[in-house]
């Protein structure tokens, strides 16, 4: 991983259900049910660099069955925010099924507390990146994001 600064604004997408039992700007399902990236001990928020990642992404894990009232924020970093990147081809193994490599990658970087955000690979889309964001560091403050909009699917992805 090496730490990067971008010139130019950034953005990245997440949905959920905005009267769900959790936020859709919250790191406390990532908590509760860790993913690829995390542990109980690094609550991230899972983000996606493209709205159509953020819905593959979704569409996923959501084992056939569509969640209801599905939203999504645009999500803004500010355009001098420190940001690492995984790189996958210093890691064999870890697009398989063992997560333990990515999960031990991410509270490592959590822990550190270098930067807000990792880049890392999504894996059904593997050209296309999701962003972790460590709600704890300092800069994630400055992190913004607007009012939830609906998710409008096309019934052939699920159906």
């Amino acid at each position: 991983m090496k730490g990067a600064r971008t010139d130019r604004v950034l953005t990245a997408f997440r949905i959920g259900d905005p009267h769900g039992r959790y936020p859709i700007y919250d790191s406390e399902g990532a908590r509760l049910y860790p993913g690829r990236w995390n542990t109980p001990a690094s609550p991230v928020i899972y983000t996606s660099e493209h709205y159509s990642t953020a819905m593959l992404e979704k569409l996923v894990h959501a084992n056939g069955i569509l969640p209801p009232n599905q939203h999504f924020i645009r999500i803004t970093f500010p355009n001098d925010m420190p940001y690492e990147v995984f790189q996958p081809e210093a890691h064999p193994g870890w697009d398989g099924k063992d997560e333990r490599l990515c999960k031990a990658v991410g509270l490592e970087w959590f822990e550190a507390a270098r930067s807000a955000l990792l880049f890392v690979p999504s894996i059904p889309a593997r050209l296309e990146r999701n962003i972790l964001i460590n709600p704890r560091h300092p800069d994630a403050a400055a992190i913004t994001y607007e009012m939830p909009e609906p998710v409008w699917w096309d019934e052939r992805l699920y159906g």
